[in-house]
Parts: C-alpha cells; sequence; structure tokens
C-alpha cells in the first residue's frame, strides 16, 4: 500500500499575521453590529420618560424645567425672538425612537416664516432660547408636543412621541404678530402656515 504524501507549503508569518486582523476585523463589526441592535430595541422599549432621562446625561445637552432638552449646535449673535415675533427658520422634526423624519421645512420648498407663539409648546418655548443665526437640536416631551392625540394627516406623530427638531433661527421679525390685523395673516417675511408644527 502506497500513500502520496502532498508537501504543505508553510504559512508566511505576515499571511498568519493578517488572517488574525481579518479575524478581528469581523468579530468587531459583528460586536458593533449586536451593540446597535440591542440598542435600538432598548430605546424602543423606553417610555418617554425614560428615553429623556438618558438623553439628558449626553454631554452638551441641557434640560430645562419643562422638560425639554437642547443642544446648542451652533450659537448665532442676533436677537432672540420675542412671543411678539415672526421668525424665518429652517427646521427638521424627527421621532426621537427611530429617527424618522415626519416634516422638514425643505419639503415645504425651504424656510418657513412662523410665530414664535401658536406653535407646540416646545417649538414656542425652544425658539425663544435662541439668538438669530443660531442651529440647536430640542427633544420635546409629548406634553411639550402633540402629547397622547399623536399628529399628522396619516398618524405621522404617534400618541406620547417625544419629539427631535432640529432648528435654525434664520431672522427675526419683531412685533410683527401685533402689526397684523387679527394675526391672521404672514405677511411680512413670505411663506405660509399650512404643514408646519402644530398648524
Amino acid at each position: 500500500m502506497s500513500v502520496t504524501a502532498v508537501p504543505l507549503r508553510p504559512i508566511k508569518k505576515g499571511s498568519l499575521t493578517k488572517l488574525w486582523i481579518g479575524i478581528g476585523l469581523l468579530a468587531a463589526v459583528g460586536i458593533g453590529a449586536a451593540w446597535l441592535s440591542t440598542k435600538a430595541a432598548v430605546v424602543a422599549a423606553q417610555t418617554p420618560d425614560e428615553y429623556l432621562t438618558d438623553n439628558g446625561k449626553r454631554a452638551g445637552v441641557v434640560t430645562l424645567p419643562s422638560g425639554l432638552q437642547y443642544e446648542v449646535l451652533k450659537e448665532g449673535n442676533g436677537p432672540k425672538p420675542t412671543p411678539a415675533d415672526l421668525t424665518l427658520v429652517n427646521y427638521e422634526g424627527k421621532l426621537a425612537k427611530t429617527g424618522e423624519v415626519f416634516d422638514a421645512s425643505e419639503r415645504h420648498g425651504g424656510p418657513a416664516t412662523l410665530p414664535v407663539t401658536g406653535l407646540i409648546p416646545g417649538w414656542t418655548e425652544g425658539v425663544q432660547l435662541m439668538k438669530q443665526g443660531s442651529k440647536y437640536r430640542f427633544w420635546m416631551p409629548p406634553r411639550l408636543a402633540y402629547g397622547d392625540a399623536g399628529a399628522g394627516p396619516n398618524g405621522e406623530i404617534p400618541p406620547n412621541a417625544v419629539l427631535v427638531f432640529d432648528l435654525e433661527l434664520l431672522a427675526v421679525q419683531p412685533g410683527a404678530m401685533n402689526a397684523m390685523p387679527g394675526m391672521g395673516g404672514m405677511g411680512g417675511m413670505g411663506g405660509g402656515m399650512e404643514g408646519h408644527p402644530g398648524m
């Protein structure tokens, strides 16, 4: 009986190192994907208060007594709006739990002209913190947004949703709301209000 021997070439040291690096990278990617999946499941299971408590621990996030949270992304140097003013803003609204965008000024043709008051309470409180030229991110608890009713023609905002708004304050038109008869027209900086937060 004869046995045919096939000689094996020795593996070079550099190849073995590359193999272990590749295995390590695959393991790291797998662990990272598992962590992200677990984190998403944890966020989805949190109550609004639990979500906001965790979010409030992040560096740079400020929590106000009302429960409104904000982070300054860019600080402007212009005037702050008052309840009697109109504002020109770029905004994007997302659901905190999923990150799904439910509204954005760009969907309506660009910056929106909006009053300081008459919108959801979190918006009214938040925009008055900003100086013209600022960009902030706001986290609004349900009681400062749409509460247990939710909103949207197709239910885009579910009941008891924490909302995240990225808001850029482009301009402030002082006293514009006082100058409008019955505060019915928008005038001033142009734009309309249909489809914007709280309308």
